[in-house]
């Protein structure tokens, strides 16, 4: 949590655009529950995803983030948007749908608070409504610490690096290293670091299967999953 405290004001320069992200989760809905008509994300952070949803959906956004939550504000001055922590929210009323993407699950360790969020999930779902998340894999995570950082520059000078490394144990370590332009040639430096893991799909929908009627696994640039998935969307129906 305390890197993205310090990494929010930089946060959507670095993702970028997230509008083909969201038009893929919206797509996922609109095939298993074309009925959806509100909508909660877990973990709505900027409001990156939530705010290309809104208008076709009701939306409630939660985040334990309140820095990230200033931000969505500015985006979604009218919808719903609440400091929670994902694993133990309860908000008293069900959704049609309930999401959690942008590697939001990756970010919860041990797997008992993947657990705990998937049951969260279930208990804000009305019958018949779908949960959808998104997961980078093993693999993915174990080719981003073997990989070159990522880089970019804002509109407004800002240079974000991103270098993940293998964590001791499991898992790896997000190293994020902003320099923050403030005027001329002069920059202001943020560092902090943001710990992933991810499981075996196997374990994650075993788990899921407990509370769902019924679980999709999805990769979007394959036409199946398999062992060489780097991103996978699970919609899980209750």
């Amino acid at each position: 949590m305390a890197g993205y405290e310090r990494w929010a004001p930089f946060y959507d320069a670095m993702r970028g655009d997230q509008a083909a992200p969201a038009a893929y989760v919206r797509a996922l809905i609109e095939k298993h529950h074309p009925a959806a008509e509100t909508l909660l994300e877990l973990g709505c952070g900027t409001g990156a995803i939530l705010e290309h949803l809104d208008g076709r959906y009701t939306v409630t956004g939660v985040d334990l983030s309140q820095p990230m939550l200033r931000i969505a504000r500015t985006k979604l001055p009218h919808a719903r948007l609440l400091r929670r922590d994902i694993t133990t929210v309860e908000l008293g009323e069900t959704f049609d749908a309930v999401v959690c993407v942008a590697d939001v699950v990756n970010h919860l360790r041990p797997f008992r608070a993947w657990e705990a969020t998937f049951a969260r999930a279930h208990e804000h779902l009305a019958d018949g409504g779908i949960f959808v998340f998104d997961m980078n894999t093993q693999l993915h995570l174990s080719e981003l610490a073997a990989g070159p950082p990522a880089t970019t520059w804002s509109p407004q000078g800002d240079f974000t690096m991103l270098d993940v490394a293998e964590a001791a144990g499991a898992g790896v370590e997000v190293e994020i290293t902003v320099f923050e332009h403030e005027r001329r040639d002069l920059y202001r430096l943020h560092t902090a670091t943001v710990p992933e893991i991810s499981f075996p799909v196997e374990r994650v929908t075993t788990s899921l299967r407990r509370r769902f009627r019924r679980v999709r696994v999805y990769d979007e640039t394959r036409s199946r999953p398999s062992p060489l998935s780097e991103r996978l969307h699970i919609v899980c129906t209750r």
